[in-house]
């Protein structure tokens, strides 16, 4: 297991890890859209590794607690040349900063099978899971299991189930928050908006947001966009953060500061060009 990868490994099976650590307060960043060879339609991914590389140059100067990467690791899922590099370039984080993967669509199939979901866990450990980092109870969802079930519906089941064991296991756990990690937003205007390619169908999305919201989930963090979005639905903020690789619709590649100081959450997407000279 590479070193960098460590965290996510040990949650191999969907095992549940834990990291507590004292204090109230908390900084991590959070990359997303990596998507080694989306720039050449997977020609080559010289640019992805450029971007990747100075995403997590950043990081070691910024010293987050930890460093969450929502999903398209890659473009075209399972290329054994794209995995190892995004591999190599995330071994490159200081040890001392934890790193959790999710995955994408690219990285396990618009239509995930079992084969798809069995080659993308070979590589990068379970695609849902739980985390601690101190005051933070971390959730991370396959959300393309919620997005195209169809040939997989048994994982969906599994899933959901984990999940709602998962939620009680969060609410008892004496962390101040619960926050949710996954790839596609739920939502990017509106939690009831007309289902689309950027967001999770109504049929399965409602559902979901009232379980979160039941439980005391106050922030969800996503990627897939390509740009940023905000949203709320009740007391949930729905956060789509702009990617560390192509980004579309005018937007600008970057990567997300979120600080926790006691009860309070804040986030700001720093584009490239604009990384601040300290994480204060």
């Amino acid at each position: 297991m590479l070193g960098a990868l460590a965290a996510a490994g040990a949650l191999l099976c969907g095992q549940e890890a834990r990291r507590a650590g004292a204090g109230g307060d908390l900084f991590f960043i959070q990359m997303t859209d990596p998507q080694f060879g989306m720039a050449t339609a997977n020609r080559d991914f010289a640019q992805e590794t450029a971007n990747l590389e100075f995403a997590v140059a950043a990081a070691n100067r910024l010293k987050p607690r930890f460093v969450i990467v929502t999903g398209d690791l890659v473009n075209h899922a399972g290329d054994a040349a794209q995995i190892a590099e995004y591999q190599r370039i995330v071994k490159k984080l200081d040890p001392a900063i934890h790193v959790y993967a999710v995955a994408g669509n690219h990285d396990v199939g618009n239509v995930p099978t079992a084969a798809g979901l069995a080659e993308y866990r070979k590589h990068f450990g379970a695609d849902y899971y739980s985390f601690r980092e101190g005051p933070l109870y971390g959730i991370v969802l396959d959300s393309v299991l919620y997005h195209s079930p169809q040939s997989v519906p048994d994982e969906l089941r599994r899933q959901q189930a984990w999940l709602a064991a998962e939620l009680k296991k969060a609410q008892a756990s004496g962390a101040a928050h619960t926050i949710v990690f996954l790839h596609h937003p739920l939502f990017l205007e509106n939690g009831e908006e007309p289902d689309q390619y950027f967001n999770i169908p109504l049929a399965r999305r409602m559902p979901l947001l009232d379980q979160l919201g039941q439980a005391g989930v106050r922030w969800i963090f996503c990627g897939h966009y390509h740009r940023n979005a905000e949203a709320r639905y009740g007391s949930t903020m729905v956060i789509t953060t702009g990617p560390v690789g192509k980004p579309l619709g005018g937007a600008k590649s970057g990567i997300r500061l979120v600080w926790i100081k006691g009860a309070s959450v804040t986030h700001r997407y720093a584009e490239f060009g604009d990384l601040p000279n300290d994480a204060k």
